[in-house]
């Protein structure tokens, strides 16, 4: 079984059990015509079938070609599906305040996304799937309680160099395995533009940084930009806040996340 077969595999028992074991068997995810929410849409229709929904959530900003993409997803797979505009509460949001940036208007428009996506799924009695790969993670490039909330997250642990393999893998459509890494959050938004290298770059640099462990100096004798390695670094450590819950000030003998620490599906 080759690399990417035992990946899906493994997701595959992931995402059952996971959801399975919370009581609930309906799954949720927000579909942008992107790489990394085709790859868990399918995944997840693979597990659960009708009983996934995903849900498309454009802007005023969003561009035609992803939601064009989206669209042919959803054909290929015969994802179910359904499009809630989020136009309407950034637009209000905006005129209240004319004087909001680009990024500004990016988080805004991931966290109207996210809370549309999480109040969905109380109406459905879903999880919310998480689309964020360990690149994004690693690195903090995403938006607290925005793109980066989630109840359960299938590929957090692949860089994404590795979930462009694992589309192509699934057979997620050409145009979308192809097309450059944007969110979409506002005209000619580019993932590696913002970050300032590709994601063959940076993923060279994390996995010897994060997963080999070796040292500054241990990977700059590999050849490795100096300036990308000090960003990774900096972005790794600055960042790290979004990767954990709100740390708790300790005040007692039991605090949440300090002393009273179960695993999240303990039971009676």
């Amino acid at each position: 079984m080759g690399k990417y077969a035992q990946i899906t595999d493994y997701l595959h028992r992931f995402l059952d059990n996971e959801v399975r074991k919370t009581g609930m068997n309906h799954v949720v995810v927000g579909l942008s015509g992107g790489l990394d929410s085709a790859v868990v849409a399918v995944l997840a229709q693979q597990v659960f079938g009708d009983n996934l929904l995903c849900v498309k959530m454009p802007s005023q900003y969003s561009s035609q070609s992803s939601l064009d993409d989206a669209d042919e997803l959803c054909r290929d797979f015969g994802l179910q599906n359904t499009t809630v505009s989020i136009a309407p509460m950034l637009k209000a949001y905006e005129i209240n305040n004319p004087d909001m940036d680009n990024l500004r208007k990016g988080n805004l428009s991931a966290r109207l996304r996210m809370t549309t996506l999480f109040d969905i799924s109380a109406r459905q009695n879903a999880l919310v799937l998480g689309t964020s790969n360990k690149s994004e993670l690693m690195l903090g490039y995403g938006t607290l309680y925005g793109d980066l909330a989630s109840a359960l997250n299938p590929i957090g642990d692949l860089y994404k160099s590795e979930v462009f393999e694992l589309a192509e893998y699934l057979g997620v459509s050409a145009s979308i395995i192809k097309k450059p890494p944007s969110a979409d959050l506002w005209d000619g938004q580019s993932d590696e533009a913002d970050l300032g290298y590709t994601y063959a770059q940076l993923d060279e640099a994390l996995k010897l940084y994060v997963d080999e462990r070796l040292s500054r100096e241990d990977i700059l004798e590999k050849g490795i930009d100096e300036k990308m390695l000090d960003m990774i670094i900096k972005r790794i450590f600055r960042n790290h806040f979004k990767r954990k819950m709100p740390v708790i000030a300790k005040l007692t003998s039991r605090t949440l996340g300090h002393d009273f620490n179960y695993p999240r599906d303990i039971t009676l």
